[in-house]
């Protein structure tokens, strides 16, 4: 596998949001999903409908059972998520055992060289820097997440990691980065 970076610039994100939405809903779903959870490709792709909307509308968390150990994990659905789902709902008539991110070809899922050519192509379009591809959207929650005050042991629990700096490497913090950390309380 080949190594990825997170996106770093804000404004980064929003272009690629903003390109993913000229062509497609459902991949600025996916996109937007992705790094605001955390979440494997390879578990986004097999998210039925029924894992993250109820008739009520949105899940306020979506659980994803974790391969290795059999344990459930909880990733917190927020309001970018919120926004680009009902969208999205608003677009379809999906069922709740559709795939989220169906194929037009068929009922199937996406497949992940089509999830990495989506988000690939659309950082190339708009000019992000370094090496994009699926994973980029788990370091990309990652880095952002770090920069905001989330601790690191919280983050090593989302990545599976065993050390801190196994997962500062991951989501591409420098130990001479001196950027500051916002920890925002907003009491």
């Amino acid at each position: 596998m080949e190594f990825v970076d997170p996106i770093k610039d804000i404004e980064d994100i929003n272009k690629i949001k903003s390109e993913l939405r000229l062509h497609s809903q459902r991949d600025v779903l996916l996109f937007v999903l992705g790094i605001n959870t955390g979440i494997r490709v390879s578990d986004l792709l097999f998210l039925k409908v029924k894992d993250l909307w109820e008739e009520e509308g949105l899940k306020e968390f979506l659980y994803i059972k974790d391969e290795k150990n059999g344990d459930s994990r909880a990733f917190y659905l927020n309001n970018s998520i919120l926004k680009e789902l009902a969208s999205y709902m608003k677009l379809f008539k999906l069922n709740d055992n559709d795939y989220l991110f169906k194929s037009k070809k068929n009922k199937q899922p996406i497949t992940r060289q089509q999830a990495y050519r989506i988000i690939n192509q659309a950082a190339k379009k708009v000019g992000v820097q370094g090496k994009i591809g699926t994973h980029t959207l788990r370091k990309t929650f990652g880095y952002h997440a770090y920069r905001k005050g989330i601790a690191i042991s919280i983050l090593m629990n989302i990545y599976n990691h065993n050390t801190p700096a196994e997962t500062l490497r991951y989501i591409g913090i420098d130990k001479f980065d001196k950027k500051l950390i916002k920890v925002d309380v907003n009491l």
